[in-house]
């Protein structure tokens, strides 16, 4: 019997949350409703540090002294894959997966792009500025910086400053002029 493609997702996130049965599935929804009910008042939160607060209600892991600027969305369904730490600043409307997807596509889903599960980290002192996407997998290192706009598809090596769609290594941020 050939599952939809909505049949495959609820499948994949029931396997990975350990639910099993109407019940199970009645509990993933509350997750979800709970996932996102946090994210929009993260999103629109009139502070950085209540949207710090409603993200790490989420499960995502937050340092101290962390900036999350207005309409950061973080993944809604592994939240809990996502690790921000100490000193990190994040512009406003930045998205950040820890999952990918091909949602409606069963062909695709089967035959080239299983869903993919993977942790984010960002590391101590990084800059995500404005507009900027992070894809499931990654991490940013230390006291890096993505350019505006960027599309992070790779691993960002510490002190680097990296940019552009998809995001490349453009200089060590220790180089950069103090003028």
């Amino acid at each position: 019997m050939l599952l939809s493609p909505e049949e495959m997702n609820k499948r994949e996130l029931m396997d990975y949350y350990g639910y099993r049965g109407k019940f199970g599935y009645l509990l993933l929804r509350i997750r979800l409703i709970r996932s996102w009910l946090l994210q929009f008042f993260a999103s629109f939160s009139p502070s950085p540090s209540l949207a710090t607060i409603f993200q790490r209600a989420r499960g995502v892991k937050i340092g101290n002294h962390v900036f999350i600027g207005p309409n950061v969305q973080i993944d809604l369904l592994y939240p809990q894959l996502v690790a921000i730490e100490d000193y990190v600043s994040i512009g406003m409307n930045c998205m950040i997966f820890a999952h990918s997807n091909p949602t409606c596509s069963a062909y695709l889903k089967q035959n080239l792009y299983p869903r993919r599960v993977s942790k984010v980290t960002i590391r101590r002192g990084a800059w995500v500025p404005p507009g900027s996407i992070i894809l499931c997998g990654v991490t940013i290192g230390e006291n890096s910086v993505v350019g505006a706009g960027s599309v992070v598809t790779k691993d960002v090596q510490p002190w680097s400053l990296v940019g552009g769609v998809p995001a490349k290594y453009i200089r060590d941020v220790r180089s950069a002029s103090t003028s």
